[in-house]
């Protein structure tokens, strides 16, 4: 019988060995990922006082579209840029969530970038 890796337990490993080194400050707060296979979700987050400042996914009634695509995933990133900078947010670090730094979660990234933020 062939055993498969399962993929989100290695994710899972990879998440918890970036989130010892990143942490979220009321100064410079952590921008998470989280992507499903139909949604892309972000979050502005203080771990100190274990807050969420403002949050931005697919599922949003501003956005319209396809929630599972690279195109999706820019939009988000435009949208938690605008909303982090309401906030007075300007820098964070980001935690790109255990996935590797390509395709929907670059393109988020990427829109962010577009948006204002700075990481």
């Amino acid at each position: 019988m062939v055993n498969k890796a399962d993929k989100n337990a290695a994710r899972l490993r990879r998440h918890r060995r970036v989130r010892g080194k990143i942490s979220g400050t009321p100064v410079c707060p952590r921008l998470n990922v989280f992507r499903s296979t139909k949604n892309v979700y972000a979050q502005v987050i203080d771990d100190i006082n274990g807050v969420t400042l403002c949050a931005a996914s697919t599922l949003d009634k501003e956005f319209d579209g396809n929630g599972g695509n690279k195109d999706a995933a820019r939009k988000v990133g435009e949208l938690i840029a605008k909303r982090a900078a309401d906030k007075g947010i300007k820098e964070v670090k980001f935690d790109r969530g255990g996935y590797l730094f390509h395709g929907r979660v670059k393109e988020l990234a990427d829109g962010a970038r577009e948006g204002g933020l700075k990481f």
